[in-house]
């Protein structure tokens, strides 16, 4: 394969008042699962003018993260070079964005340059808000506190995970949206499942506490996942969540939102998942849903077009939807949105419809997965209808650890699948 040659940036930043320094067709912000899917689909439709702003020189593969954090995959296995990734004919910024104008179409990057558009599609990711939580930012990474959130930091929760024996271990989870919803669980079932395996899971209280009012948004889910908790001897704390930490005290504040108290729980491991919200410079923009307090950009459910600035696509993390933020679902989100922005091109109505499908992996042991697929309206979407994936099953598990990065890397990213 070509690997496309990254623009470097400019030595200085154009004077205040300076014309946009370039223009392209499509300008797509963000190179990770979004923004390459949908470059790969407009190069496979045709398009030549398009470039991708993406500052990192490094592409993870997320969803392994919670599988290293259990001890079932290298994170090597996650990484690959940004220029790997990015399709021939696509030119590369190696630059951070700023700001968005939509009123004249143009981009601001971190140099200053002023990039301008035919169309822009938005997909930087979401920003993870580790100090959301008073404590978390000090504390993570050593004195047993990890997180599955950080490439860096997946390994240390192996390591805490082998290295423990008795005590208590605390896996929390956010109040708002999250990239894969179901990771913070994931972890605290792989991590009982091991230390069941190990004989010591009687000397271990694992706490789970999340946010919500149910342990899955989907009633089937839920119930399978309360039998998974029952057999580990979780303790579950619903409309619970982290409210504060002291790393050196080993201590995490635990409030219970449905009755306003909060207890100090004392903790030998901490897996944490921090609060998470739009990238600033959109969070304050005029592309914001004032609808969303995290910053997420406004889109039509359906169309994945913003309603007040039809140039302007949006698809992933940052994308207000109602519907769980996975690579699963941007999966289904990047045909509707191409589609629709080929369409706007050629004069013609956006008509391709996105339902809300999104799935969730579901690890409940270090061999055994469910996979939840629903659509905006919580109804199951099954990929493998003469399957009942609403049971635990070791082909699940196989499917995720070896069949979803090769679908990834050699059908997402080259605009296959």
């Amino acid at each position: 394969m070509t690997h496309p040659a990254a623009e470097p940036a400019p030595s200085a930043a154009p004077a205040a008042g300076t014309r946009a320094s370039a223009h392209h067709q499509i300008l797509i912000i963000g190179g990770g699962t979004a923004g390459i899917t949908v470059a790969a689909r407009l190069r496979r439709a045709g398009l030549r003018d398009i470039a991708l702003l993406e500052p990192s020189d490094t592409h993870w593969y997320q969803p392994l993260w919670t599988l290293v954090g259990g001890g079932q995959a290298p994170l090597r296995a996650a990484l690959r070079t940004e220029a790997e990734v990015i399709p021939p004919g696509v030119r590369w910024l190696r630059e951070r964005a700023t700001a968005v104008d939509p009123a004249a179409r143009t981009v601001t990057t971190a140099t200053g340059r002023v990039l301008s558009y035919g169309r822009l599609v938005l997909a930087p990711g979401l920003s993870l808000d580790w100090d959301g939580v008073p404590g978390l930012a000090a504390a993570v990474g050593h004195d047993g506190v990890s997180s599955n959130y950080r490439p860096d930091l997946a390994p240390y929760t192996w390591e805490l995970i082998r290295r423990m024996r008795r005590g208590t271990a605390v896996f929390t989870m956010p109040s708002g949206p999250v990239k894969c919803g179901g990771a913070p669980q994931k972890i605290a079932y792989l991590a009982a499942d091991y230390w069941r395996k190990r004989g010591v899971l009687g000397a271990i209280r694992p706490v789970l506490a999340l946010p919500e009012s149910s342990l899955f948004k989907v009633p089937v889910f839920a119930r399978a996942l309360e039998q998974t908790a029952r057999r580990y001897g979780i303790e579950v704390r619903l409309q619970t969540e982290l409210t504060r930490l002291d790393g050196a005290a080993r201590e995490a504040e635990l409030t219970d939102h449905a009755t306003g108290t909060a207890e100090t729980v004392r903790y030998d491991l901490l897996h944490a998942v921090p609060p998470q919200r739009a990238p600033r410079w959109l969070a304050d923009g005029p592309l914001a849903d004032p609808a969303s307090p995290y910053g997420y950009v406004k889109a039509d459910p359906q169309t994945l077009q913003h309603p007040d600035f039809p140039e302007v696509f949006v698809l992933g993390d940052v994308a207000n939807l109602p519907t769980s933020k996975t690579g699963a679902a941007i999966r289904k989100q990047a045909p509707v949105l191409v589609g629709n922005l080929l369409a706007g091109l050629r004069g013609r109505p956006a008509t391709a419809r996105y339902d809300g499908y999104t799935s969730c992996p579901l690890v409940t042991a270090r061999h055994k997965m469910l996979l939840a697929e629903f659509d905006y309206d919580l109804r199951p979407a099954p990929s493998f209808p003469f399957l009942d994936t609403t049971r635990e099953r070791t082909d699940m598990w196989f499917l995720k650890r070896y069949g979803l990065p090769q679908l990834y890397f050699q059908g997402m990213l080259k605009g296959r699948a």
